[in-house]
């Protein structure tokens, strides 16, 4: 592999890498921790940069409230939807008012911000004990596009020659 090669493989790479970078209001060290495990352990005052899809939002007087599903974040810090495995629910609140009608239910949110407590909830029957995010950033992603793909098998070579 000549130099020239080499060079042009490692910007190609950096390039790529770049695409898949956090944007800048979501970058920073945060506690490698998910909601559930924040509210077994009580971990008050923990550095947090969590995600999912808003279950409901409720504005107050001074500060919008967002009851989140939460579930792990891909490399750009997007929620990520893999499995149906999720990492709880939480609380995350910002001073000033989100409109309920842009940040509508299961559109896809991450927070950063610090556990600063804990709240019970009701959900049907169960009692919940949810951890209550003072978020620094609310930061709404696009609403994904989804594309249903319909495979057709390739006719034989001589339909469509001409």
């Amino acid at each position: 592999m000549t130099i020239r090669s080499t060079i042009a493989l490692g910007t190609l790479a950096l390039a790529l890498a770049g695409c898949a970078s956090l944007p800048q209001p979501l970058q920073g060290q945060y506690t490698p921790i998910t909601p559930r495990e924040a509210a077994d352990r009580d971990s008050a005052g923990a550095t947090v940069r969590w995600g999912g899809r808003i279950v409901e939002v409720e504005p107050q007087t001074n500060r919008t409230c967002f009851q989140m599903i939460s579930t792990q974040l891909d490399a750009t810090g997007r929620p990520y939807w893999a499995t149906d495995d999720v990492g709880g629910r939480f609380i995350a609140c910002r001073s000033g008012f989100y409109d309920p009608a842009v940040f509508e239910k299961n559109r896809e949110v991450t927070f950063t911000g610090h556990v600063d407590g804990f709240e019970n909830r009701r959900i049907g029957q169960y009692d919940y004990r949810v951890p209550r995010v003072a978020a620094d950033v609310v930061y709404l992603w696009p609403v994904r596009d989804r594309v249903d793909v319909v495979e057709r098998p390739a006719p034989w070579p001589w339909w469509g020659w001409w």
